[in-house]
């Protein structure tokens, strides 16, 4: 199975998910199995994109290109 690339958009929508997740008292383990991806990829994603705004996210994604 190919690997799926996230846009910013859908990385913080599910961070933003996670965010709610947590506050209910979830685990990052359950947290990251509802989003269907890894823990890594999750701590990876938090490190990068959190508290960014998704206008943030994009913008970062053009200045790497």
């Amino acid at each position: 199975m190919p690997k799926k690339r996230h846009t910013a958009e859908e990385i913080i929508g599910k961070l933003r998910e996670a965010d709610v997740l947590l506050a209910q008292g979830r685990k990052v383990a359950d947290v990251a199995k509802a989003l269907a991806v890894t823990e890594v990829t999750y701590y990876r994603w938090r490190q990068e994109y959190g508290g960014m705004k998704v206008s943030q996210a994009k913008r970062l994604k053009e200045l790497e290109r």
